[in-house]
């Protein structure tokens, strides 16, 4: 059984028995001089206490050992994983090994796992802390994966794994702990030269290769340790890891599924009906059976044939959706990651300890995306939309119209082009000291800054409008339909640029640059008493500020492009994209398209002078507050927190049964200012403050009725601060501001909120662990959250003068002009506090390495978890709150699991992971007039080898994402409809290499 801690133990017999819990010390495993393997003692039953059989483990198995060990020893519910060995994680991706954890599911972006959810709670309820301070690390992404990180969430993807040490998942409340999390609390650590003894070295090399853009990128990590002076009083560390990732990524998107005849945001009141048909579209009120009043201005109206009519009568029906904006698409990723840590400590004597960690970060990337579409079907009838197309054939499933044959479709050519850059640097210092063997101290402040920058967001189109024979067809499959352009999209005289002077549709060149700032400064003082063998009273004060800050840019119109100069043609300003949809789209798909191209478009009109180059259409110039498409997205948001907490820890026993745990208060209150440009009434700054304060008490108990077996106890008030707002679009839920999109062609308005109450919810777990033999566990955990507080996004289509009923200042009848009138549709997104509701579930985890088996079996083992999570939230269905829908918490998937099976030998290691994770929603309602919006199940399968082939070097492989999973998003109505909004691809990847340790 393991020794318990005593709080009156001295300083040398703590720092021996906490090194297994630390995760470090058994965590190398270079096997050569001074640098030996370090694990922790694995005791067996003896019959002599003076005897000890010391078992040595070493790779992955070291690894599972040492997470064990030091989940064991917390008084609180925790999971950790440490590396292997020095900066050599067990996965290359800081969210892919976190999801190894009981409870934590992860979410990908271009085929890397880039945020967290624990226990059903997404990334706006978990903190991340890195080296005991919490920080926020920003990075852009895919409009279908939430674009730039305006919010609260951590991105893992901007840090290297090798970076770090061990990750540790606080999943129950203590008073010690800093508040601000529904969910989880992670704390990430990197190496301290103090982990080692002497002087220690490792690097790796490594090529990747990705099967679906059949490129090669190189992968590198090294770190370089040493401790020197007297009594080694002095340590230094550096850890450096760069790598590139070259990758495709392609499917089919919709851009969300509309109503086909309903009228409001993104819809257009239907389409264009035969003549003489009647009655006329729903949409159309006041119409008559002979009236064209639903088809747009212009157009000839379909013939009023049989087939005509039926073909109409099927797509027009209100309950019916259609695709808004159905296209295939490729984008190219191509990523470039560099990080280096440096820690610093100084021990002057025996009972003092300093040190100074530094982590910096710098992630570069581009994007192209390349998107073949028809874009009618998503725009309003003054932008020649829906209403301008006429219906030739049609079939409908399940409510949507899965077969449709059209004339006069506009089709686009779209290709957009990123560069993104997110660089962290944190510094922080941290003072350890023993005043007596009772009374010990210590403090730590630092800094964590995050700046994200996007400094060229641009988009440039091609245009063919009114084109006949247009056809989509999902019957064969729902995810990856047959689509006819009714044309060659190759041949650049089928294609046009489309000027200012045109009828809509036009072209557009869109520039929109923009970034995110967050900044974290944290100081923290904390003591311990040791009132007695058994009690140790804690005490200490946290106080830290969070600074938020983003900016938008963006041109006056968008929709306002020159006209070629003479001589120039469209096949000078494009070129062609060819081999797409490998292992993806059906017969009868293009596979190459004429698309713009983006280098000669910019060179040919001066694109980024940021000028007015002086011919029409030519206004480059790029406006923040002044315009109002991109007021919303320049926002600042200041919290200053001021906590203090009270803490007793306990260690003894009831009656022969040991018993340990924590008993606590924390008590923090919480200013904040926000501010930012409403794009109503000229754009005025507008300010906001709110105060609130918590009480959170908290309690955690450990029993041992029997050797081996305990059994925990957490009981908690936690809070987590409103989100900040929405990373599309910079819409603001936090900032006090409103924003108006009243040209089209979609109608969209906001209301900020900064009155939001935090969320807030008591928490209660319970859990069994039997660690029942060496290095094994059998464990059971249920969670209970009542989320008294709940934050919900409401979503609803609103004429303008319902807006202005809500908020006359804010949406003046003044404000409505051109496009826009008192009856257009706008789709309103605001915050406010609701209900909530239940959260419940339990974990089951199972861990055991097989040495009981004959032979080569003896060296397999398992670690595997599973977990259930169900909810019960209250949802506002309109503004007003008059109707509810009950559903799932945004984010949640009722089931996830993963299992990793492994072989372990003196030279050889080898282990198969695999991780899924069941539908979750992302909105609730969504848009467009969808009940929710929400991902499909995922399902991911790794693979990683390694052999020993001296005692210095190791030759490595990893493959993931072997059963190359799709990024599958849907809309429906929660119930029967499921219609595809996004299903990607980014094919498999593979890495060859070698790690040497001196």
């Amino acid at each position: 059984m393991l020794q318990a801690i005593q709080p009156g133990m001295t300083r040398a017999l703590r720092r021996s028995l906490f090194a297994g819990a630390s995760g470090l010390a058994v965590a190398l495993s270079l096997g050569v001089g001074a640098a030996a393997a370090q694990t922790a003692p694995q005791t067996t039953p003896q019959t002599s206490p003076d005897e000890v059989d010391e078992v040595v483990v070493t790779g992955f198995r070291a690894s599972l050992s040492a997470g064990l060990d030091a989940k064991r020893k917390e008084a609180n519910v925790v999971d950790v994983i440490v590396a292997e060995d020095i900066a050599d994680f067990p996965d290359l991706n800081l969210a892919e090994a976190i999801q190894r954890i009981p409870g934590v599911a992860i979410d990908r972006d271009a085929g890397e796992g880039r945020s967290i959810t624990v226990r059903g709670l997404g990334a706006d309820f978990t903190r991340t802390r890195i080296n005991g301070m919490e920080a926020q690390a920003t990075a852009g992404g895919t409009d279908s994966s939430g674009g730039a990180n305006r919010g609260r969430g951590f991105d893992f993807n901007v840090f290297a794994a090798e970076l770090f040490q061990s990750i540790t998942v606080r999943k129950t409340a203590a008073a010690e702990t800093e508040e601000g999390s529904l969910g989880a609390t992670v704390d990430l650590q990197s190496s301290r030269p103090f982990d080692y003894r002497g002087f220690n070295a490792a690097a790796s090399v490594q090529a990747g290769y990705n099967d679906l853009s059949e490129s090669w990128s190189p992968r590198v990590a090294f770190l370089l340790s040493d401790t020197f002076g007297e009594n080694d009083q002095f340590g230094a560390l550096v850890s450096v890891a760069y790598s590139e990732r070259d990758s495709l990524e392609e499917g089919f998107s919709s851009v969300r599924w509309g109503p086909a005849a309903a009228p409001g945001t993104g819809n257009t009141g239907g389409f264009c009906s035969p003549v003489g048909y009647s009655p006329q579209n729903p949409g159309n009120s006041g119409s008559t059976g002979s009236s064209a009043a639903n088809c747009a201005t212009g157009v000839p109206r379909p013939a009023n044939t049989a087939a005509n009519n039926a073909a109409y009568a099927l797509a027009n029906d209100p309950s019916v959706f259609i695709p808004r904006l159905p296209r295939y698409g490729r984008l190219t990723h191509e990523q470039e990651r560099l990080g280096v840590t440096g820690s610093f400590q100084w021990r002057p004597a025996e009972t003092t300890l300093l040190t100074m960690d530094v982590l910096y970060s710098k992630l570069d990337a581009t994007r192209q995306e390349d998107f073949l579409e028809a874009l009618s079907f998503s725009r309003n009838a003054a932008a020649g939309g829906q209403t301008q197309i006429h219906v030739l054939d049609a079939a409908v499933e399940n409510n949507m119209l899965v077969y449709g044959v059209f004339d006069n479709v506009d089709i686009r050519s779209e290709s957009r082009f990123d560069e993104l850059s997110t660089e962290f640097l944190q510094v922080s210092f941290t003072a350890q000291h023993e005043f007596s063997d009772r009374l010990r101290g210590s403090y730590y402040f630092g800094r964590a800054e995050s700046n994200f920058d996007n400094p060229v967001q641009t988009t440039v189109t091609l245009d063919r409008s009114n084109t006949d024979g247009y056809s989509w067809d999902f019957r064969g499959n729902a995810n990856a339909p047959v689509i006819d352009y009714g044309f060659d999209v190759t041949n650049p005289a089928n294609w046009e640029w489309r000027p200012s002077t045109a009828a809509v549709p036009r072209s557009e060149i869109r520039l929109r640059p923009n970034g995110v700032d967050t900044v974290f400064d944290s100081a923290q003082a904390d003591l311990e008493y040791d009132a007695n063998d058994w009690l140790t009273i804690k005490g200490g004060v946290n106080w830290k500020t969070y600074d938020s800050t983003s900016f938008d840019f963006r041109r006056t119109d968008e929709t306002v492009v020159p006209v070629l100069p003479a001589g120039t043609t469209v096949a000078d300003i494009s070129n062609l994209l060819t081999g797409f949809g490998a292992n993806l789209t059906p017969g009868g798909v293009d596979t190459s398209w004429l698309r713009p191209d983006l280098g000669a478009i910019a060179d040919l009109f001066d694109i980024y002078c940021n000028c007015d180059t002086g011919v029409p259409g030519g206004d480059f110039r790029l406006t923040s507050i002044t315009n109002g498409n991109a007021r919303g997205g320049n926002r600042s948001i200041y919290e200053e927190d001021l906590a203090f907490y009270l803490q007793a820890d306990f260690n003894t026993e009831i009656g022969s049964m040991p018993v340990r745990g924590n008993l606590g208060v924390r008590q923090v209150s919480t200013r904040l200012e926000a501010e930012g440009y409403s794009s109503t009434g000229g754009g005025t700054l507008v300010q906001g403050e709110n105060e609130y304060t918590d009480t959170l008490p908290s309690l955690n108990v450990t029993f041992e009725p029997m050797e081996d077996l305990l059994v925990r106890f957490g009981a908690a008030k936690v809070m987590a601060r409103p989100q900040i707002g929405n990373t599309l679009a910079g819409t603001n839920y936090l900032v006090p501001t409103t924003s108006l999109a009243a040209s089209g062609p979609n109608f969209t308005a906001s209301i900020g909120n900064v009155k939001l109450e935090p969320f807030r919810a008591n928490t209660y777990d319970l859990s069994v662990e039997w660690y029942f033999a060496e290095e094994s566990l059998l464990s059971f955990a249920y969670f209970y959250k009542d989320i008294d507080t709940y934050i919900q996004i409401l979503r609803q289509d609103l004429p303008y003068t319902a807006l202005t009923a809500l908020n006359p200042s804010a949406f003046a009848p003044g404000f409505c002009t051109g496009a826009c009138s008192p009856t257009t549709v706008f789709q309103l997104t605001a915050a406010v506090n609701t209900e909530g509701g239940p959260l419940k579930g339990f974990e089951i985890s199972y861990q055991q390495p097989f040495t009981f088996l004959p032979g080569l079996l003896g060296n397999t083992g398992v670690q595997m978890n599973y977990t259930h999570v169900e909810s019960e939230i209250d949802y506002c269905a309109n503004a007003l709150c008059t109707a509810f829908q009950t559903a799932d918490l945004i984010n949640l998937s009722p089931e996830s699991w993963n299992a990793t099976l492994y072989y372990e030998d003196e030279k050889f290691s080898a282990r198969v992971s695999a991780s899924s994770r069941s539908d979750y929603t992302q909105n609730v309602p969504g848009r467009n007039g969808n009940q929710i919006e929400g991902k499909v199940e995922t399902f991911n399968l790794d693979a990683s080898a390694s052999y020993q082939l001296t005692d210095q070097v190791q030759l490595t492989f990893e493959a993931i994402n072997l059963t190359d999973e799709f990024n599958h998003q849907i809309v429906g109505d929660g119930a029967d409809r499921a219609s595809t909004s996004v299903y990607h691809h980014t094919g498999r990847q593979y890495f060859f290499g070698a790690r040497y340790s001196f």
